[in-house]
């Protein structure tokens, strides 16, 4: 069934919207606080800690196209996608509960670290999929699909901060036995609740929100299948030209983001040196970034198109980003921990959080698109084939991105426990000068690849088209109308 090019009322947008808490949720846990929890609190060496994230990441990668083409394939009065988002978000929860109340007893903690993050990632994968599946199903508007991937990025980021927020100024504070908050492991557990029960009333409200839009039996009833069968068409969707061009660049770009997300709070205690009230002020800051992003993006994207929007705020991110410990390298800098160095620093993350949310809104988007173009040449939709190539490629890259931090940490010298503004400043330099080395390559690539993405507006307008006439032709012809 083809989409009509509609625009959707406000209200189906934040509910569809609302879902995507549970996946920020998830990524800015595993990347802001996973790895300095098991390393720097519970004590586990930090290239084992990546180690076993990478794992857990390769393997539940695997499973993304399997979810995808199975919510393809799922033929119920509920629709195709409901009946993931009705069952996955209650045992989603209690994942990531255990997740952060690892057992006192550490003998076999790289092990439980191992199964347990496969489970919460398998579980966000059972929600998201075929969440973000409903994109291009709901509408095929190339303007309307950039609305709904915006409010997915909007509500992915509140929900993620929020938690953030509350981790930084409620549950992980300093106390008489630990001078910094991040490093008490008495607010991890409290943490790992509260994203508990938020994940699932998240998916949940969602899925009950939109239930009355979709959640209906699909027009067709899919044929019985093989699993080589099932294999080959998952690979014929996703070896599509723009498929691949836009998940080898965002692939690149996520692995960059990723070592950037896991990497910043160990930038911030060492080498910025933030004091408590700039970690607390840090959430709000971020989440301005995503509301600044919000607002242009869909305005450019109608302007410039997808593509030409995500090379320039790409480089416009990277620039902002790098250019601080530019200027620390050559002593322009003030001295780390100042206020003037803090502000300065939350103005160039602004200005760098704010293309960095908008490239990945675009390549979002972008990927919506193909769904189209492969029709054309496959005669099927497979929605939620792209929207698990997707969580492919973030799986992927982020077990990329985490394993390049891990190492990074550990051979650059830095110790177990380390304390802020005690550590020697030429380990302070190698750590910076290999990680800048490593984001100013990954933007190259990701922008040269971005660069060859063939669908424009008129593309994809004229595809939809020629789509819809052929639709009404087979309609005429078989003589069974709707």
């Amino acid at each position: 069934m083809i989409p009509k090019a509609e625009r959707l009322p406000l209200r189906l947008k934040l509910f569809h919207g609302l879902g995507s808490v549970a996946y920020g949720v998830k990524d800015n846990g595993f990347s802001t606080f996973l790895l300095i929890f098991y390393s720097q609190v519970i004590g586990l060496d930090a290239k084992l800690v990546s180690l076993a994230l990478m794992c857990a990441l390769l393997v539940d990668a695997f499973a993304d196209p399997v979810i995808g083409h199975l919510s393809d394939r799922t033929y119920t009065r509920w629709g195709r996608r409901h009946p993931w988002l009705y069952a996955a978000p209650i045992p989603l929860g209690l994942a990531w509960l255990l997740l952060w109340s690892p057992p006192t007893d550490h003998t076999h903690i790289f092990a439980y670290l191992v199964a347990v993050a496969i489970l919460v990632r398998t579980l966000v994968s059972c929600c998201e999929v075929p969440s973000q599946s409903l994109v291009a199903e709901l509408t095929g508007d190339y303007d309307e699909r950039t609305a709904l991937t915006r409010f997915r990025y909007l509500f992915g980021w509140a929900g993620g901060l929020s938690l953030f927020f509350l981790a930084n100024t409620v549950f992980l504070r300093a106390d008489a036995g630990h001078k910094y908050g991040q490093l008490n492991p008495e607010g991890y557990w409290l943490y790992g609740l509260t994203g508990a029960i938020v994940m699932a009333a998240a998916v949940l409200i969602s899925a009950l929100g939109q239930h009355k839009r979709v959640a209906r039996l699909p027009a067709i009833r899919p044929q019985p299948t093989t699993l080589r069968r099932a294999l080959g068409e998952i690979a014929e969707s996703l070896r599509h030209p723009a498929a691949l061009i836009v998940l080898g660049a965002s692939a690149i770009m996520i692995s960059s983001a990723q070592m950037t997300f896991t990497l910043s709070n160990f930038l911030y205690l060492y080498v910025w040196q933030f004091s408590e009230g700039a970690f607390a002020l840090l959430p709000w800051l971020l989440m301005a970034g995503v509301f600044i992003s919000f607002a242009l993006v869909q305005p450019l994207h109608r302007r410039l198109g997808k593509r030409a929007t995500a090379i320039a705020a790409g480089l416009i991110s990277l620039t902002f980003w790098v250019a601080p410990f530019a200027l620390r390298s050559t002593g322009l800098w003030p001295t780390p921990g100042s206020t003037l160095s803090s502000a300065l620093i939350f103005g160039f993350v602004l200005v760098s959080n704010v293309n960095a949310v908008m490239v990945s809104i675009s390549a979002q988007s972008m990927l919506a698109d193909v769904v189209e173009a492969s029709q054309a040449e496959t005669g099927r939709r497979t929605e939620g084939v792209f929207a698990a190539g997707w969580m492919f490629v973030q799986k992927s890259a982020t077990a990329l991105g985490i394993g390049v931090t891990g190492l990074l940490i550990s051979y650059s010298g830095l110790p177990r426990k380390a304390v802020p503004g005690a550590v020697d400043p030429a380990v302070i330099d190698r750590l910076t000068l290999w990680y800048c080395l490593i984001v100013i390559v990954a933007a190259a690539g990701s922008t040269l690849i971005f660069a060859r993405f063939p669908i424009t507006r008129a593309d994809h307008e004229a595809r939809l088209a020629a789509l819809d006439a052929a639709a009404r032709i087979d309609v005429d012809a078989s003589g069974v109308h709707p």
